[in-house]
């Protein structure tokens, strides 16, 4: 295991923003914060990360769980009754990469739409909303992913937000927000917890991706909300005794590591800009925050070229056999930006 870590320790990893190890001063906040049982509501160290966080959105309560996946799924058990439906852009982390938790968690069908990169219209929920006809499942639910992952890091525009609101309101839905990159959008786009806070019903951030925190994940909303969540999370498992020290990392790249972001944004600019000059790169998705997406073509295939990067000990990610995914964070450093356009220019 050693010689693994040691091994990982010496590349660089653009596979996904959720390798980050915890900071010297994430690891010393860690090692003094107070503990107690969670379950119990005793730790004062997740409750004061859930409290925090809350009141950075406006929201009323949260509640701290290990994964992202874990705050999606409880929104949606919580928001949906089996039979339900949920409307989602087909590229949805929801959809794409949990497993099948919307049906096997929660019984309900997904109405899937195609966005633009990602990211669904007031117009496309609007025209998706089931008729109250018995043939069909009863919709109840709207779910955004902002910053679209699969879609390259997309940012969703508020406006466009508050319009789904507004359908979501006219027909009684309710409106999640998967917000594993949240920050990265609140940040490329001069936006606030805040203006989120008051147009989402419910909210999932993830602590363990940008933001560095070795893992965790908070689900934001209504304290009557909450409440059920907590119900929910105990029965997916999801219950942790003295995990203080996971929520004081947590609480540590909240307050230090957010404003941080635009320096991983600046980076990841400055690689798109050096795969837009390579005549193996094709489409490149437009590059928004810490993600580029891009077509491999000609001389190599995406996993070539992750093979062919790895002997630099550069790690990617193809996440298929034409595209790769470069995804930077706070363990990239701008020397290592630097050999690695060195790197792909060589090619």
């Amino acid at each position: 295991m050693f010689a693994i870590t040691h091994y990982l320790w010496h590349m660089i990893d653009f596979r996904s923003d959720t390798v980050t190890r915890p900071t010297p001063g994430m690891l010393k906040a860690m090692h003094e914060a107070p503990l107690g049982d969670d379950v119990f509501g005793e730790d004062p160290t997740i409750n004061h990360l859930e409290q925090f966080a809350a009141g950075l959105f406006g929201m009323e309560a949260g509640i701290f769980c290990p994964s992202g996946t874990m705050t999606n799924q409880i929104a949606i058990k919580c928001h949906t009754q089996p039979g339900d439906e949920v409307i989602c852009d087909h590229l949805s982390h929801i959809y794409q990469y949990e497993g099948g938790g919307i049906a096997f968690n929660s019984g309900a069908s997904v109405r899937l739409l195609q966005g633009d990169r990602g990211r669904i219209t007031a117009t496309q929920v609007l025209g998706a909303i089931n008729p109250d006809d018995i043939h069909k499942p009863v919709t109840t639910l709207v779910s955004l992913e902002n910053t679209a992952n699969r879609a390259g890091g997309s940012c969703y525009d508020f406006d466009e937000i508050r319009s789904i609101r507004k359908v979501c309101d006219q027909h009684q839905l309710k409106l999640h927000l998967d917000g594993a990159r949240l920050f990265n959008a609140l940040v490329a786009k001069n936006e606030t917890c805040k203006q989120y806070g008051e147009v989402f019903d419910t909210i999932s951030i993830c602590l363990s991706k940008g933001l560095g925190a070795p893992v965790g994940s908070l689900l934001l909303g209504p304290a009557s909300f909450i409440k059920k969540a907590r119900r929910f999370r105990k029965v997916f498992g999801g219950g942790m005794r003295q995990a203080g020290m996971l929520a004081a990392a947590g609480l540590y790249a909240l307050e230090h590591h957010v404003q941080r972001l635009q320096e991983d944004h600046h980076h990841t600019q400055l690689l798109a800009d050096t795969l837009r000059q390579k005549d193996f790169v094709g489409e490149i998705l437009p590059v928004e925050t810490n993600i580029v997406i891009f077509e491999v073509k000609g001389r190599f295939t995406a996993p070539d070229l992750v093979t062919i990067l790895k002997r630099s000990n550069i790690l990617a990610l193809a996440i298929s056999p034409t595209q790769i995914r470069l995804v930077v964070h706070l363990d990239i450093t701008p020397a290592m930006i630097e050999t690695t356009i060195q790197t792909i220019k060589a090619l």
